[in-house]
Parts: C-alpha cells; structure tokens; sequence
C-alpha cells in the first residue's frame, strides 16, 4: 500500500523538480489526503463520461476532470461522488465546479473543486478519456501518479510507492 507524509514533504524531497499544481483548490470530500493513478477526462458542462468513468471500478485511482475553469455548471454532486467511493476511486480533482458540498463532505472520498454552482451539467457524453489536460502549470497524464491533500497537489511520472 502506498503512503505518504504530505505534499510539502514530497516537495522537499524533490526540489526543482517537483510538480506542483499551482491552482488553488478547495477541498470538499471527507478526505484531503490522496494518491493514485491519474484517469483524466476533458468536459464542458457535459459530465456524462465522468458520470460513466465513476460507476466502473477505480482500483485506487483518481479521476481528473478538466472543465476548462468552467463554473458554470457542475461536474460532480453527490451521487456520482458516492458512486466514485462505491467503486473503489480514491479522489475526483475538477478544475471546474461541484455540487451537493455538504453532502459530497460526508463522504470519506478526497474531491478538489474550483468552487460550486448548484446548475447541473448536461449528460451527453460529449469529451475525451486519457488525454493529457494541463491546468495550474502541471501536466496531467492518465498512468502518472498524483498525490494530494490539504496543502495542494503533486503529480509524478512513477510512483513513490505502490
């Protein structure tokens, strides 16, 4: 099982080289603390594939979803957060908006949100799966590693651990 300190101290350990997402997040699962697997999907008001990607297993992963800044609508309320958890997915990072916070914060699931917007998304499905999307000066990669927690977000090629 992979464990980790904290961000800061990933960050110590790494110094030039690390890759911290720059964007400021706000925290809104039960959980700060989180690592796994990057799965990324690139969306605009249509949270139809994270919808999908969320009810099939995560195996520890975390799914990042890039609404482009986007708070228009949003990407995550509560019962795809709830499936995510039911499924095995560790976090949900949406560079974009959420929905249902206080129900979404009593779950034990990581989920960083720019903010919220009480507006849903429509369900078309429309969007890429495992395409590299950039936000906060980091590289978001399906395979690569992110790790998270209250102080921010670190992104690496390989793992710490596994």
């Amino acid at each position: 099982m992979c464990t980790f300190h904290s961000t800061p101290d990933l960050a110590d350990t790494l110094g030039d080289y690390v890759l911290s997402c720059d964007t400021q997040f706000r925290n809104f699962g039960g959980k700060t603390k989180f690592a796994g697997r990057i799965v990324t999907v690139r969306c605009m008001e249509d949270n139809g594939l994270v919808k999908k990607l969320l009810n099939s297993p995560g195996n520890g992963k975390v799914l990042v979803v890039d609404a482009g800044g986007n708070l228009h609508t949003a990407m995550v309320g509560d019962q795809i957060a709830k499936a995510a958890l039911d499924n095995g997915w560790k976090g949900i990072i949406v560079n974009g908006a959420i929905r249902d916070s206080e129900e979404i914060g009593q779950l034990d699931i990581a989920v960083k949100a720019l903010g919220t917007n009480p507006r849903r998304s429509a369900k078309d499905g429309v969007g890429k799966v495992n395409e590299r999307v950039s936000f906060g000066g980091v590289d978001f990669i399906a395979d690569h590693t992110v790790y998270g927690d209250a102080d921010g977000i670190v992104v690496m090629d390989e793992p710490i651990c596994e």
